[in-house]
């Protein structure tokens, strides 16, 4: 096997000669590592996790004890196409994680950097998910749901196929949802319904209490104001001054297939 010489792999992995290891890669025992796989440099995969065939990963992930990257989709529409998963740099994905790759559908799974992905998670096949985004331990996710930057999603929390998720979002812990999430909420009970804004949230990253307020203005015209969906848009496109947190909310909004959480 052809890999840098500052990689450190146990003797007890199992790694693929066709595999392209990165520099300062740590492979522990019983890993294994198949062919067409990249891993980038400083990556750590810790004893027991599988990379599978088609995973694409950036650098510096650490990839804990016996979690999946790479498998192939539990989908019975999936006929062994040549599709990837692609994993960018900085994720923490922790014990029992399971990642599988695309389908034809969109030929690829998406994780982009800076995420923590704990314990007993399961991403599913053709999902996207954006950057520095928290999902907290055994939560679910089914195909082709969309992630945005900066979501936080509660531990047990179980995810429909195709949904989508926007950013700076919190989702309580245990709650189940099949309706898109708009970007600065918070939802929660049973069922899932929404439950305000995600004001810490935002206050942590900087928005100005000027944001938060149209936010708080949107959503109140969407959510309070006793008109259907379409209505409270168009009273906001109307009435409301245009700004960047304003068009992001009526964007994803008009953008709903699914519908958005009530």
């Amino acid at each position: 096997m052809n890999f840098p010489e500052d990689c450190k792999i146990s003797p007890l992995a199992s790694v693929s000669p066709d595999a392209q290891i990165g520099h300062g890669v740590e492979i522990g025992p019983f890993a294994t590592i198949e062919s067409n796989v990249v891993i980038g440099d400083g990556c750590k995969i810790m004893n027991g996790a599988t990379i599978c065939w088609g995973t694409r990963m950036g650098k510096n992930n650490r990839v804990f004890q016996n979690a999946v990257i790479g498998g192939i989709p539990q989908d019975l529409k999936f006929h062994g196409e040549e599709t990837t998963c692609e994993i960018g740099d900085n994720n923490t994905i922790r014990e029992c994680a399971t990642i599988n790759r695309g389908t034809a559908s969109r030929n690829k799974t998406v994780v982009g950097s800076g995420n923590l992905i704990m314990a007993y998670c399961h991403i599913g096949h053709d999902c996207v998910f954006g950057n520095n985004i928290i999902i907290s331990n055994a939560c679910q996710f089914a195909g082709e749901v969309e992630v945005s930057d900066f979501a936080v999603i509660g531990g047990g929390s179980l995810c429909h196929q195709f949904t989508r998720v926007g950013r700076y979002v919190m989702v309580q812990g245990g709650t189940r949802f099949g309706k898109d999430v708009p970007p600065f909420t918070m939802i929660g009970r049973e069922p899932a319904a929404y439950e305000g804004l995600n004001i810490v949230g935002l206050r942590r990253h900087g928005y100005t209490a000027e944001q938060i307020a149209e936010a708080q203005e949107a959503y109140r015209r969407i959510y309070l104001c006793k008109m259907n969906t379409s209505q409270a848009i168009a009273s906001i496109e109307a009435e409301m001054p245009k700004s960047e947190i304003v068009n992001e909310i009526v964007e994803f909004v008009k953008a709903s297939k699914r519908g958005i959480i009530k």
